[in-house]
Parts: C-alpha cells; structure tokens; sequence
C-alpha cells in the first residue's frame, strides 16, 4: 500500500470559478494519483453530439445544466476518478448531495484578477460572450462561493504552476480522509 491509497477510493470531484485549472490540474492530479480522468464538459458535449457552445445557444443554460447533471449522476457511478466539472454544476444541490454521498469535492479557488487574466485569453466560454471577464467572475463568485464552500477541501491556488497546486490538492486532501478515517 503506498501513501496515495486513501485518495484512490473515492472519486474526486474539483469545482470551483472558470479558469482556476479544474481541468489541468484535475489531468495532473489524476496521473499522479494513477486515476482516470474526465472532465464534465466533454462528456456533457460527447453527450450531446454537440458543443457547449452550441448547447447554449439552441437549448439555453437550463438545459446545459440538466445534461451536466445528468452525467455527473453516471460519473459518480463508475470506479473512483478525478472528475472536474464545469463551474455551474455545484451550485445545484442535487448534484452537491449526489456528489457529497459518493466523493470528495475539492473547491479549487484562486483571485479574481489572476482568474479574469487567465479566462479572458480564450474566447470559448459561453458566459464570458462580449463582457469584462472580471465582472462576469465577480457576479459568479457572489453567487456560487457559498456552494462552493460546502466542498469538503478548499484549495487556495494562487497564481502558481499547476504541479504546485496538485501537491497542495493531495495535502489537502490527505489531511481531510485522515479526519474521516477516525
């Protein structure tokens, strides 16, 4: 048995504002953990033959939120992985109970400004369309803080490199199951 053993028994679920690295770090995580990884708006967009982009626009947010939901229920079904998922998906409590019965949630949270400088260099966000990323990040942290403030672990990233944030995600982690197991 080595030291990563405790954190390959339940899925691990990262949430948290676009940009904060849910996906590259939850890609390095996974490999160093030796889990499968898989990303929430992938499979939602495999899903549904189609974009999240084009979901947006044609089905509207509600049911882009459904689908991801959805799928985190199936997710949450298979062995245990590293699961990012898009930055909504926690605020639905169906999902946070779903996801707080059968994993580990790890709230990924970084500054605004560090998070607008990152989100505003890509254009593919269907939220961020034609407004100031910042503000945009402001009005959801107001909004999904509290949700996500119900994770199990809060990871506090700063602007580091995503190696770094994995060690502090495993810490962090290492130290809630060890809470758990007593």
């Amino acid at each position: 048995m080595d030291r990563f053993d405790p954190l390959r028994r339940r899925t691990i679920v990262l949430v948290g504002l676009m940009g904060v690295g849910k996906s590259s770090v939850g890609r390095r995580l996974a490999n160093a953990l030796d889990l499968p990884f898989r990303d929430t708006d992938a499979e939602v967009e495999a899903a549904a033959g189609r974009s999240i982009s084009d979901i947006f626009a044609e089905l509207g947010e509600a049911a882009f939120r459904e689908g991801e939901r959805r799928v985190i229920a199936r997710l949450l079904e298979q062995p245990p992985m590293v699961l990012a998922t898009g930055g909504g998906a926690f605020m639905n409590a169906d999902t946070r109970a779903l996801i707080k019965s059968k994993a580990v949630s790890v709230w990924l949270k970084a500054d605004l400004d560090v998070l607008a400088r990152r989100v505003g260099r890509k254009d593919t966000r269907p939220l961020l369309a034609g407004k100031d990323p910042l503000e945009v990040l402001k009005a959801q942290a107001e909004v999904r803080y509290p949700a996500y403030a119900e994770a199990d672990v809060t990871v506090e990233t700063g602007d580091t490199a995503h190696h770094i944030t994995v060690d502090q995600v495993i810490r962090a982690l290492s130290a809630f199951l060890e809470t758990q197991d007593r």
